[in-house]
């Protein structure tokens, strides 16, 4: 009698009339692949856990990595860089003045503005200055501008600062964003890792520095074209009172400081539009129109004390230095006035630029 095979008896798989069931994982079909819920749950832990180790590591590498290694390189978001934002935004300055100053527009600009002191200096010398039986104003500047080289740097500012200063300011700030766009480089700037507000940050305080720059050329060149046409005298003031010159150019560079400030309004305003349009002229020609309408308001007597608001209503008050003693109440005043205007301006610009959709 052959021996029959023990295996089939126990139902082995040799026998097709019987096998053993098997046995199946928890969470998975027969055919031994994972049930679709579950395979999502588990993809899901995992993603979770990829998710916090990518957050461990980008917090590991921001308080790890050296402020000298760009963050481009490293790895590390621009926006997440907190330690390295002023060296970072200092870099941008820097860069964006050694590509502002070769422009021809920014050194025909300043070169405009020295050559201008030298050009009434020259018309004074050959003809003279006009003459008042009375003491004037402080102010008007232009009416001594022949009695002390001290007296040319100050006729210069009151000369300038109520149009081309106006004009170079807004030429520096309105160019702040459309030139980029006109050139078609603000969207490849923006592509590397530099935050919307960064950029605006170093394109406005480049325009305020090179702003700065044209203040300083008028005062600086109409002081040495003054000394050497009319020499190096006590200052007599349109008032009829006379200054020292180390007096003289102390009050000179508060005037200077201050005529600045009093341009900060327009430069704002030239920013804000360059945000907003995409041509240059439209932004710079909004500075300047913003100026010409508050002269034109501000020559209105019916409008009393509402002119007192006006950005360019106290341009010119760094005059009263030249008073006997000085009276500083209107520059404080223009000081104060010019606040609102710059904070509503710049809030509006950075609000508007950091939700544009930039298309060139």
């Amino acid at each position: 009698m052959t021996r029959q095979s023990g295996s089939s008896q126990n139902g082995h798989p040799d026998d097709p009339s019987r096998t053993t069931p098997k046995v199946v994982p928890r969470g998975c079909t027969p055919a031994g692949s994972m049930s679709q819920p579950v395979r999502q749950r588990k993809l899901a832990t995992l993603r979770k856990i990829a998710s916090g180790w990518s957050r461990m590591t980008t917090l590991w590498r921001i308080y790890t990595v050296p402020s000298s290694i760009p963050r481009a390189a490293s790895g590390v978001p621009a926006h997440l860089s907190r330690r390295a934002f002023l060296p970072e935004t200092a870099s941008l300055i820097r860069t964006e003045i050694e590509k502002q100053l070769p422009r021809p527009r920014t050194w025909l600009t300043l070169v405009f503005m020295a050559f201008i002191p030298f050009l009434i200096t020259v018309a004074f010398a050959l003809g003279g200055t006009a003459h008042t039986s009375q003491p004037s104003i402080a102010g008007d500047f232009l009416l001594v501008a022949t009695r002390s080289g001290l007296d040319m740097p100050l006729a210069t500012l009151d000369a300038t600062a109520p149009f081309l200063l106006v004009v170079a300011v807004s030429l520096f700030l309105g160019e702040a964003i459309t030139s980029e766009t006109g050139w078609g480089f603000l969207r490849a700037l923006l592509s590397k890792p530099v935050s919307r507000s960064r950029l605006l940050l170093s394109k406005a305080l480049t325009g305020i520095a090179l702003s700065a720059i044209a203040c300083l050329v008028v005062a600086l060149f109409g002081l040495i074209a003054g000394v050497v046409a009319f020499g190096w005298h006590p200052v007599v003031t349109p008032s009829g009172i006379t200054f020292s010159q180390g007096a003289t150019l102390l009050k000179l560079s508060v005037a200077t400081v201050y005529t600045m400030w009093s341009l900060a309004s327009i430069g704002s305003f030239s920013l804000l539009v360059s945000t907003v349009t995409d041509s240059t002229i439209g932004a710079v020609a909004s500075g300047i129109g913003l100026a010409i309408v508050s002269e034109i308001l501000d020559g209105i007597p019916a409008l009393g004390q509402l002119r007192v608001v006006l950005p360019t209503h106290y341009m010119l008050a760094w005059g009263e230095l030249f008073l006997q003693p000085a009276n500083y109440n209107p520059m404080l005043i223009g000081t104060g006035v010019q606040l609102p205007y710059v904070i509503v301006f710049c809030t509006l610009a950075w609000w508007w630029f950091t939700r544009k959709d930039i298309l060139s």
